[in-house]
């Protein structure tokens, strides 16, 4: 049953062939035994959650109208608000908040009657490819308990592998979600900016963040997807046009379809066990009738100097509310104001934080700003440009998630610079504000996940999950589960 899909499970307790109750009770017995080792979770309130289950069993019972998750259990994010929970960030700064409210994709969970599991780990305010950088813990990836499951949203992306969850919320600010999904060996979705509320997410970089699904196949991200998607007001960036409802098309062809190949993506850096899983996929769609074209990114060179310079500003800028007044740990000792500030800062920021935040203050200072910040503006609008010429020529985009499979714990600690490359195929749809998708694509000969990364032109992700449904029916990829579960 913990291995089953959400679509699986879903169907299963619409015929009360199990009750919600049961149903979550496995679950949270497979989070005690497997989580020790893979570490996904940093909070699992088991009361609530069999609370939700008994609530829609009971409902059920009484013929009852019930949402589109009714029962099905969900993992959140460590950033996404929960009322009561607590929503630390895996940062010491967020360590005693509990949030006095539930952000909107959490009110449209229980409006679909979902059972909301727990929190998962993260990279420290979303800052980091690995989910090393979080305060807590290491998660650890459930295909190789020595390797990292990729981030930030590594704890999301592990739990579904370790079928400790059927579904999983994360956050995508340059591939938070894609990278682990394609690490991990599941299915990861980044929504168009805009077609999801980011209201009561826990900001990182305002332009870029999105919250989205993870799922075992395309029909589960399809389903998750359609539950949190929609207009919210109270998030001025969310777009007021009608959501699609993807669990109902997903299965449906595209004819004909035209793939783009970007040409950038196979350069130097690519993982040659990647590159073969990758093209091996390219020819799945070609047999399946799919036209392969060649298409050029040619800014994609500048997109990680641009993320870098972009998404650091706009951190220093929201980050500077945790000063130990407004928000945030205060620091038990210090002589005056200024000294709490420093301390409580230096406190409760990890090394990966600071960082950031010293680089987009910096890009922020007087007389840099032209140089650095607002030229980067600039060329993350050519980036947006050279998406919009290429979908001129083809449906969606293909190409890897990541350049290299998942790698050790530890190995590229005392490396930033490695560290932020390992983002270098996601980081442009979140600067086009673009939806995207990874895929399992395939597994290397040490038995690591391959993703394979679908990108298309904004609002369409109805489409998207049809594309990358074709490859999956065509394939068992998205069926296998790491041995240590079996």
């Amino acid at each position: 049953m913990l291995e089953r899909t959400a679509r699986e499970l879903s169907d299963l307790l619409a015929r009360c062939e199990i009750s919600a109750e049961t149903l979550t009770q496995a679950f949270l017995q497979a989070i005690r035994q497997r989580d020790p080792q893979v570490r996904a979770f940093l909070h699992v309130d088991e009361d609530a959650a069999l609370e939700q289950a008994r609530s829609v069993d009971a409902r059920r019972r009484r013929g009852e109208s019930l949402g589109s998750l009714a029962g099905v259990p969900v993992a959140i994010k460590d950033l996404i608000c929960v009322r009561g929970q607590p929503a630390t960030c895996a940062s010491k700064m967020l360590q005693t908040f509990r949030p006095p409210y539930d952000a909107h994709v959490i009110e449209r969970l229980r409006q679909a009657d979902a059972v909301l599991l727990g929190r998962t780990n993260m990279d420290e305010f979303a800052m980091g490819s690995s989910t090393e950088n979080s305060a807590f813990q290491t998660t650890r990836n459930p295909w190789d308990l020595e390797r990292i499951p990729g981030g930030s949203s590594g704890g999301s992306a592990a739990a579904v592998a370790a079928c400790e969850t059927p579904l999983a919320l994360g956050s995508d600010t340059g591939g938070s979600i894609r990278q682990p999904a394609a690490l991990c060996g599941v299915v990861g979705m980044k929504p168009s900016y805009g077609r999801v509320s980011r209201y009561g997410l826990i900001a990182f970089a305002s332009s870029l963040d999105q919250i989205g699904p993870f799922g075992h196949d395309v029909a589960d991200a399809a389903l998750l997807f359609d539950a949190v998607a929609g207009h919210d007001p109270r998030d001025s960036t969310s777009v007021n046009r009608p959501a699609p409802i993807c669990r109902q098309t997903f299965d449906r062809d595209i004819e004909p379809l035209a793939l783009g190949v970007v040409r950038e993506h196979f350069d130097a850096g690519l993982d040659s066990e990647v590159e073969r899983a990758v093209r091996e996929a390219i020819r799945v769609y070609e047999r399946l009738g799919a036209k392969i074209v060649e298409v050029s990114l040619p800014h994609a060179k500048y997109a990680v100097a641009t993320y870098y310079l972009v998404a650091t500003a706009e951190a220093s800028s929201n980050l500077a509310r945790y000063d130990g007044v407004h928000f945030g740990h205060r620091s038990r000792e210090h002589s005056d104001l200024i000294d709490m500030y420093c301390r409580s800062r230096g406190e409760g920021f990890g090394p990966e934080v600071k960082r950031r935040i010293m680089l987009g203050t910096h890009a922020l200072s007087s007389g840099y700003k032209d140089a650095y910040y607002l030229k980067a503006l600039k060329v993350r609008r050519l980036i947006h440009d050279d998406y919009a010429r290429a979908f001129g020529q083809c449906d969606a985009i293909l190409g890897p998630t990541s350049p290299t499979p998942a790698f050790k714990i530890g190995e590229r600690g005392n490396d930033p610079l490695a560290m932020y490359l390992a983002d270098i195929y996601t980081i442009g749809a979140n600067l086009a504000g673009i939806p995207g998708i990874s895929i399992p694509c395939g597994f290397t000969r040490s038995g690591l996940p391959v993703g394979l990364q679908l990108l298309a032109a904004p609002f369409e992700e109805e489409k998207l999950f049809r594309i990358a449904r074709t490859f999956e029916r065509a394939t068992d990829w998205h069926t296998r589960r790491p041995r240590f579960v079996s």
